[in-house]
């Protein structure tokens, strides 16, 4: 994918603040932060979303992540996170390759939780959720 920016990044051919990397992996600095730290984890190969990647990658993605929140968390001082992916268009992605957004979060930065994103209760109860869910179990 030669337009892709997130694909330019994880070759370099676009400079970026990389906190850190591996095999499938990289970590950098968001562009348009949202708070101190804020950052991207992007897999190197290009996957839309996150049911493209293979779960051979898992460990390597739940690794980094970790990894991130470390480097953070001792750097700027704050044990609390926000770790999040928009996916698809709805959902507020912008780049049609996998992110995860990994946003420290401080004392009264006036952000809330991952709840206050969407509130669309449904019409329906939880258990008729549940089974229309349940019908499409593979």
């Amino acid at each position: 994918m030669d337009k892709c920016i997130f694909c330019q990044i994880s070759k370099k051919d676009i400079s970026s603040f990389i906190l850190k990397e591996n095999d499938d992996f990289i970590a950098f600095l968001d562009i348009k932060p949202h708070a101190p730290g804020h950052s991207l984890i992007i897999p190197k190969n290009h996957y839309v979303n996150l049911l493209e990647i293979p779960e051979s990658l898992a460990e390597n993605l739940i690794s980094i992540i970790k990894d991130v929140i470390l480097i953070i968390s001792k750097s700027l001082k704050t044990d609390n996170f926000t770790i999040g992916i928009n996916e698809g268009k709805l959902a507020g992605r912008l780049i049609d390759h996998l992110h995860i957004h990994i946003i420290p979060r401080f004392n009264n930065d006036k952000g809330g939780s991952i709840h206050s994103v969407v509130y669309n209760p449904p019409s329906q109860s939880v258990e008729e959720i549940y089974r229309i869910i349940k019908k499409y179990e593979s």
